[in-house]
């Protein structure tokens, strides 16, 4: 199923292009949180960051502090926060895997986000830290 940033890929809906390579593009949201708010997004077509090659995922690794440190010097803003959401329960909206660089320049713009935080138990936290472990091989 192709997506708005398929079709971005693949030249039939334009952008503002921010940065470019044979694994990467970004490019500004057309509906920013503020001013500056980056995209990044992978040119392997995928839906979830787990499923990415390496490749891919370290393509977006190295390219994403460098758009992080020109979205901070062009807006002169020094904070900012890389959003990325998996499946629409963790609010994913477009199914191509994508990053959010989003400067936050005051406390009412930017990202706004609830962290409803809960505890972990030193014992049921070493089993899990353990099975994590297992399954990453």
């Amino acid at each position: 199923m192709s997506t708005i940033f398929d079709k971005i890929l693949e030249g039939d809906i334009p952008c503002h292009k921010v940065y470019e390579d044979e694994h990467v593009l970004a490019f500004l949201d057309i509906g920013p949180l503020a001013l500056g708010h980056t995209l990044v997004i992978p040119k392997e077509r995928k839906a979830y960051l787990h499923e990415l090659s390496d490749e891919a995922a370290a393509a977006l690794g190295r390219v994403l502090p460098r758009i992080a440190r020109a979205v901070m010097e062009v807006t002169g803003c020094d904070q900012y926060n890389i959003l990325q959401n998996n499946g629409p329960r963790a609010h994913q909206a477009v199914f191509h895997v994508h990053f959010h660089v989003i400067p936050k320049p005051n406390e009412s713009s930017g990202l706004g986000i609830r962290w409803p935080s809960a505890s972990l138990d030193g014992g049921a936290g070493e089993e899990l830290a353990s099975k994590l472990r297992d399954a990453i091989g």
